[in-house]
């Protein structure tokens, strides 16, 4: 950065905004910074009482900030056709935005290596939520005016293969529902779990497709699980009979009807009686009794992922300790909230 007089500086870069302030009509940039000066500019520049400006010498091998902004975009989103990046570049900064309905995912390997790369940023919402069409997904600049083109290559190559962000779009499922409780199952007691559960399934544009009531019994749970998923639920959901009392037998109805177990508890409150199977690639999933009662619970930070075909795993879960604890706001801000943000996920 140098110092030149104003009418010397035709070809160079601008180090800084030129504000210009007319008294009640105006106050902006007349000229922003990385801006080439141009013969044309030389008055405008003078009238706003200019005679010296700081400017950059233009250099081969360095990139603008705008430039190099859009590197960093095919970085983070490029190619994916469920996001895209905002109309203007200013100040080196460019933005994406969900262009559906969906999940987001990060790869958060890729992230970190751009942000420890140094002179470079994204900043991005919390993934594994859910997102709207439209909402902002993640910001990201340049920190100085101009950066050596042979960083922006090196960091392209560090993190190419796969893009830092994705949005999954949600799947129209069937949903099987299978109510366990002899309280519900005899009578003696209102089903007040599965309106609960339809309501939230139905947000996501989710049909059911069966609705069965056990008594507490594994068999029964088993031949339910299984005559839902005969009739072609893509996600089955068990409600009731999961603590540990003796009588509760729906963790192991999942496990006989399951190919394969991811866990059984989460480090999260409410909810630390989830489980999660698999038969096949099709879910089944037993949700604790909180799901029936409290506003926010470990359903809400599953169900979109369910929802996405997005497969979860033990560690993912484990990760989720860090920020598992709801805080049971009176208004509930949920998902804009500390609640199921997770720890170092991969």
């Amino acid at each position: 950065m140098r110092e030149v007089r104003t009418q010397d500086a035709v070809g160079m870069m601008l180090c800084h905004d030129i504000t210009q302030i007319i008294p009640g009509k105006v106050k902006g940039p007349v000229l922003r910074k990385g801006h080439i000066i141009e013969e044309k500019d030389i008055p405008v520049l003078l009238s706003v009482g200019k005679e010296h400006v700081f400017v950059w010498d233009v250099d081969e091998s360095m990139m603008h900030e705008d430039d190099a902004a859009r590197v960093l975009y095919e970085i983070a989103a490029g190619g994916q056709e469920n996001i895209r990046p905002s109309k203007d570049i200013k100040e080196g900064k460019i933005e994406a935005f969900a262009e559906t309905d969906g999940l987001l995912k990060i790869d958060r390997k890729r992230l970190l290596a751009v942000n420890s790369y140094g002179q470079m940023m994204i900043a991005t919402i919390p993934g594994d939520r859910a997102v709207k069409k439209g909402q902002k997904l993640a910001g990201m600049r340049i920190i100085p005016l101009i950066i050596k083109k042979d960083k922006m290559k090196e960091i392209e190559e560090r993190t190419k293969g796969a893009s830092v962000l994705r949005v999954l779009p949600f799947t129209k499922k069937k949903v099987g529902i299978v109510t366990t409780g002899s309280e519900v199952y005899h009578g003696l007691i209102q089903d007040q779990f599965t309106p609960v559960v339809e309501q939230k399934v139905k947000a996501f544009g989710a049909e059911i497709a069966g609705h069965i009531l056990c008594d507490d019994d594994a068999d029964m749970e088993v031949k339910a699980i299984e005559k839902l998923l005969y009739q072609g639920a893509d996600l089955i959901l068990c409600t009731g009979g999961m603590s540990v009392d003796p009588d509760d037998r729906t963790p192991l109805a999942i496990r006989t009807a399951a190919d394969r177990v991811v866990t059984y508890g989460a480090p999260v409150l409410p909810g630390a009686m989830f489980m999660l199977a698999y038969k096949v690639k099709i879910p089944i999933v037993g949700l604790p009794g909180c799901v029936m009662f409290a506003k926010r619970t470990i359903f809400d930070l599953m169900l979109p992922r369910l929802m996405a075909d997005d497969p979860i795993t033990r560690d993912e879960i484990d990760a989720l300790g860090e920020g598992g604890l709801c805080q049971g706001c009176e208004t509930c801000t949920f998902p804009n909230c500390s609640f199921g943000t997770g720890g170092t996920k991969g």
